[in-house]
């Protein structure tokens, strides 16, 4: 499932965080979009989400229009959306929040896929979700967005909170669901070693606009990426 966005605006009241973004993400490929705090990334996927209406522009899934369509609908089409907030129920086991993730219970074959590339959380299916570690949240967090069977992930800064040991892990796990669940995949983050770890392609945001993008195998992209998230 492939994602276009095409000049697209979006904010809050007469305020325009985010002011004619246009990207691609092809069918199963990864992109990441950096920036510091306060350059749109939240306010973009929200746009793209449905969580806030367009004030301009085109999202287009799979060839469709998504503009004006519910959340919920996405979500049925496969598109499922990880927010920076926390999405956990933090006093229900992981076994229930993985339930939770699917409107019910969860089948035994599909929790058991999700458990191969989460084992930790296999060793605690019956522990509340608010005892975990922080990093054991993240891996539920990306667990129940598995649940759903999403065939497009979208994560908002997903390493926020963890050290560099648990990134690394994250890394790691999100290229293995993209290998293993065929998802697409747009992230925005602010860690540069994650989105050249998991990302095709890295795209920078400054003040709601994306002023660079290219392959994330491009020579001395860490260097011009460094450069170009200066202050």
């Amino acid at each position: 499932m492939n994602l276009a966005v095409e000049g697209l605006r979006a904010g809050y009241g007469s305020a325009v965080i985010v002011d004619g973004i246009s990207f691609e993400v092809p069918d199963h490929g990864a992109l990441a979009i950096v920036g510091r705090n306060g350059m749109g990334k939240s306010t973009l996927l929200r746009a793209i989400t449905g969580y806030l209406k367009p004030m301009a522009g085109a999202v287009r899934v799979g060839g469709r229009s998504t503009i004006g369509t519910p959340t919920y609908r996405l979500a049925r089409m496969g598109v499922v959306y990880t927010p920076q907030e926390q999405s956990l129920f933090g006093e229900l086991s992981v076994e229930e929040n993985l339930s939770v993730g699917v409107g019910g219970r969860c089948p035994k074959d599909l929790r058991d896929e999700i458990l191969s590339v989460f084992p930790v959380l296999g060793e605690r299916l019956r522990q509340r979700a608010g005892t975990l570690s922080g990093g054991e949240q993240k891996m539920l967090t990306l667990a129940k967005a598995l649940a759903m069977r999403p065939e497009m992930l979208l994560l908002d800064e997903i390493s926020d909170g963890l050290g560099p040991g648990v990134v690394t892990v994250v890394g790691e796990t999100l290229t293995r669901l993209r290998e293993q669940f065929g998802c697409t995949l747009l992230m925005v983050e602010q860690n540069l070693d994650l989105s050249l770890r998991v990302a095709d392609r890295v795209a920078v945001l400054k003040l709601g606009s994306i002023v660079f993008e290219c392959e994330s195998t491009e020579p001395g992209l860490r260097e011009e990426l460094t450069e170009q998230l200066a202050p």
